[in-house]
């Protein structure tokens, strides 16, 4: 995946040298000639790298670098400093707000170059290392907030996949909790937000969602809209979630029915393909964020399922895709796409592949469900 780089300098000539020498190495740019207009640049880009001026009119770039860091979203960037100085005191002053570096601006192409390939090599080994520690604590803690493998129905076949943005633990979660030999609840979850914040509040609630199934199994009583009401409730009165939301889909298979009950919490729509008629039909929840209001307002819907059917559960990171460092989200093509590979005789593993690939440069976590009647 090509890096892409913020460029701020208010010399719009140097900027344009700096921008045509990047991208002639593949480096995806976008140029800002004031602090202002970078972070308007900012709201709809995440770079893997800003370079900055910090000599400008109005705002200067230690400025700059103090509102970057005060920016959630890109806090975390690497930043490197231009500059036409040489004065130690300003040096230190950057380093001082953690700029990893200084560039000249009389530096030659081949150095500039050489220069930036080090610095993202460092932080893609410390991105590495950051996950083989993450991924050691997990194991020992034995966290998963996704199975292992699904459990052999009679008349449903359960396939899931995941795959996590940049390769970080992701809030993505999904459960399959088989129950008896008639019942199996299928969970897909999207804690809102990226990376470790997300992955740690999922399991909190795959803690909760499991404790309210088993709770209303107990109780004899199946009715997903009442698992849902009682799952957002204890989450909506929890100080622990404030501010942190998370979508919700859930499914009941009756295998000896052949159907399958549907609720959703703020989701995207549940997605049934038709073997008979190859028609793909959408089936919306009408429930709100988990947590965002006392009451969520949670219905369910029967949906039967004949042999051949399939279902399909996503997560949002599925519909979203960058154009020029923009985020957009596309149901429609998801869905376009999905009848055409059923269309075709795609098989599950290839539609897997197929929409994974289209995610190369994913923006968020991609999870979806496949429940296909036998």
């Amino acid at each position: 995946m090509n890096n892409k780089i913020l460029l701020v300098d208010d010399e719009l000539f140097q900027l344009k040298v700096l921008e045509r020498q990047l991208k002639s190495h593949g480096y995806i740019c976008k140029i800002a000639i004031s602090v202002k207009q970078a972070e308007e640049v900012l709201q709809n880009f995440v770079p893997d790298l800003i370079i900055s001026d910090y000599d400008m009119p109005e705002v200067n770039g230690f400025v700059f670098r103090e509102k970057v860091l005060q920016n959630e979203a890109v806090k975390d960037v690497p930043f490197i400093f231009l500059t036409s100085f040489n004065d130690n005191e300003l040096i230190q002053k950057g380093l001082d707000l953690n700029a990893l570096d200084y560039i000249p601006k009389d530096i030659p192409p081949s150095q500039l170059i050489a220069k930036i390939k080090n610095i993202m090599k460092a932080v893609e080994e410390q991105h590495q290392k950051s996950l083989s520690e993450l991924r050691k604590v997990a194991e020992k803690l034995n966290l998963k907030n996704i199975p292992s493998e699904a459990p052999e129905l009679n008349n449903f076949d359960i396939q899931f996949y995941n795959q996590t943005y940049q390769n970080y633990p992701g809030g993505d979660f999904i459960d399959i909790i088989k129950i008896n030999e008639r019942y199996t609840f299928v969970v897909l979850g999207d804690v809102m937000g990226k990376k470790w914040g997300a992955w740690f509040f999922s399991f909190s609630f795959l803690s909760y969602i499991r404790s309210a199934i088993r709770i209303c199994v107990f109780d004899g009583n199946l009715s997903l809209s009442g698992i849902l009401n009682k799952i957002n409730k204890v989450v909506y009165y929890d100080d622990f979630f404030d501010d942190v939301f998370s979508t919700l889909s859930i499914v009941l298979i009756d295998d000896e029915a052949g159907n399958v009950t549907y609720s959703g919490a703020g989701d995207l729509p549940l997605l049934k393909y038709e073997g008979d008629t190859k028609e793909l039909s959408a089936f919306q929840s009408d429930g709100l964020l988990l947590g965002f209001f006392e009451d969520g307002n949670y219905g369910e819907q029967v949906i039967p399922v004949d042999e051949g059917d399939e279902i399909f559960m996503v997560s949002d990171g599925m519909m979203d895709f960058e154009i020029d460092g923009k985020k957009k989200s596309n149901l429609g093509l998801l869905k376009e796409k999905l009848l055409e590979y059923k269309k075709t005789g795609v098989s599950s593993e290839e539609i897997k592949n197929l929409l994974f690939d289209k995610h190369k440069t994913q923006i968020d976590d991609c999870s979806f469900i496949i429940l296909k009647r036998k």
